[in-house]
């Protein structure tokens, strides 16, 4: 296999096994703790009555049944994930909306032709394509010719402390993560605008264009500084950074997590800055 067909194989077994577990059982709390993504989200991708719509990596169905509501029982939306587990959620969550499909695969590899969607859309769906120019490419040929892409990805991790400061925590305790390469997929890997114009260009799109989003984001929605400590081991870089360490590390990092979090616990729960991009563009041929 390619370096990109190994990778994506990669991304199918942790969707499918760790990382699809969590988010299926932390579903109600992701929902809530990523709520302020989705809102801003819908009002830029701004999904029609009456028209398809494709959403990448739909996860357990929250930005989904925003979209099944927004095309209305003449439209048709078309939710695509690789998670097996995740998209069993979606689908039950779905059972409702008769203009609503889940399509089990990875979007860089599925066919989406004669759908001639009007929009493709994405939640933090679109950053981890071993291939990424050939991904975006693939999905273009879903679009009806002038379809729209719009999607949110994070801004670079020193604009995310959310992100950023738990995993200064656990450096604390354990190794530092190596540095990523500059062609890597990961969550960061489109909070440089050159890499995505250069990206969705060469993949068949016009120049796209980045709206910053700013946002509070409430580690453990409903819960304590010690549930957010516990929260943020995960999912991001922390939790990447524990990977196979003893119970014993893992549990003094939470502590130091604890420590630092203290800081920004209130009444309102333990909040941190986020920093997003909206990201606009359509397709050019």
């Amino acid at each position: 296999m390619t370096p990109a067909q190994t990778f994506n194989e990669q991304q199918r077994n942790r969707w499918n096994g760790i990382d699809g577990e969590f988010w299926t059982r932390e579903q109600d709390r992701l929902d809530a703790m990523l709520a302020p993504i989705t809102g801003p989200l819908v009002a830029f991708a701004t999904p029609v009555a009456r028209t398809t719509v494709i959403e990448v990596g739909c996860g357990c169905g929250t930005l989904a049944i925003e979209l099944a509501h927004a095309v209305g029982p003449s439209g048709r939306l078309v939710a695509v994930d690789l998670s097996e587990p995740m998209l069993a959620v979606a689908r039950e969550r779905l059972g409702t909306f008769a203009n609503a499909s889940c399509l089990l695969g990875d979007a860089a590899e599925l066919s989406f032709q004669g759908l001639n969607a009007e929009l493709i859309t994405s939640r933090f769906g679109v950053m981890f394509f071993g291939d990424p120019v050939a991904a975006f490419a693939n999905l273009a040929t879903g679009l009806a010719p002038g379809g729209r892409l719009r999607f949110a990805c994070w801004r670079p991790i020193e604009e995310n402390p959310w992100l950023r400061l738990p995993l200064q925590a656990v450096y604390e305790h354990v190794p530092r993560l190596p540095p990523s390469a500059p062609e890597e997929p990961g969550p960061f890997a489109f909070g440089d605008t050159g890499r995505v114009k250069r990206i969705l260009t060469m993949a068949g799109f016009t120049t796209p264009t980045f709206t910053p989003l700013d946002i509070s984001i409430e580690l453990a929605p409903g819960g304590t500084v010690d549930d957010a400590a516990l929260q943020a081991t995960g999912t991001g870089p922390a939790r990447r950074a524990l990977e196979g360490q003893p119970e014993k590390v893992r549990e003094a990092a939470i502590e130091s997590i604890r420590r630092a979090l203290a800081s920004y616990n209130s009444d309102t729960g333990v909040k941190l800055p986020g920093g997003v991009w909206l990201v606009g563009a359509e397709r050019a041929r």
